[in-house]
C-alpha cells in the first residue's frame, strides 16, 4: 500500500546504525522505514545533482556563478519552509522505529514544476507525494543533517564518533 506523504521525520538510531524515516508519524496513515548508509548517501549525492540540474535559476546564471545561485536557492528554500517545521514527540518516534521496515528504494522524479518523492520498503509498502522544489530541498537538508549526525560524511578511514557522543535525546524535525 502506498500512502500519501504528508510529513516526514528522520532520526538516526545508533543501535541500528540506520536512519529511521517516519512518514506521517502519529497519524492513522503512518509508515516508517530504515534508511541504510548506502541508500542515504546515494540519495544525497544524486538528488543534490538533480536539484542543481533542474534549477531554472542556476541554468540562467553565468557558469562561474552557478554554484552561488544554487546555494542561494537552497538557503531561500530553507527559510521559506521554516514555518512548516515542528517537533515530533519522542514517544511517536519510538513507535515508528519499532515498526519500521527496511527501505528498498527512494526515487525522485520531475512532475511539471514539482517533484514526486516516493519511498518504498521491501514489502512494497511505502509513501509518495508531490512536493515543491523548496520542500524537496528542505527534506534533503533534513536528511543531510541526520547523515552528518550519524558521522557518515567522514572521509574514508576516518574514525567514526562513538555512539556515546550522539545526543541521547535528539531533536528530530518534521516537515
Amino acid at each position: 500500500m502506498l500512502r500519501a506523504l504528508k510529513t516526514i521525520t528522520f532520526l538516526y538510531v545508533p543501535q541500528e546504525d540506520r536512519i529511521a524515516g517516519a512518514i506521517n508519524a502519529g497519524h492513522p496513515d503512518a509508515w516508517s522505514c530504515w534508511l541504510t548508509r548506502r541508500l542515504a548517501l546515494a540519495v544525497l549525492e544524486r538528488a543534490t545533482d538533480y536539484i542543481a540540474n533542474t534549477s531554472n535559476l542556476a541554468q540562467r546564471a553565468p557558469a562561474d556563478l552557478r554554484g552561488e545561485a544554487i546555494a542561494f536557492e537552497r538557503e531561500a528554500a530553507i527559510a521559506k519552509t521554516a514555518p512548516a517545521m515542528s517537533q515530533t514527540p519522542p514517544e511517536i518516534l519510538k513507535f515508528s522505529t519499532a515498526v519500521a521496515e527496511l527501505a528498498d528504494r527512494l526515487t525522485i522524479s520531475r512532475e511539471q514544476e514539482a517533484f514526486r518523492l516516493e519511498l518504498r520498503g521491501q514489502s512494497g509498502n511505502g509513501a509518495a507525494g508531490v512536493v515543491k522544489r523548496e520542500e524537496l530541498q528542505r527534506i534533503l537538508q533534513m536528511l543531510h543533517g541526520v547523515v552528518a549526525q550519524a558521522g557518515w560524511l567522514a572521509a574514508p578511514g576516518a574514525a567514526r564518533p562513538a555512539a556515546a557522543a550522539v545526543p541521547s535525546d535528539p531533536k528530530p524535525a518534521r516537515h
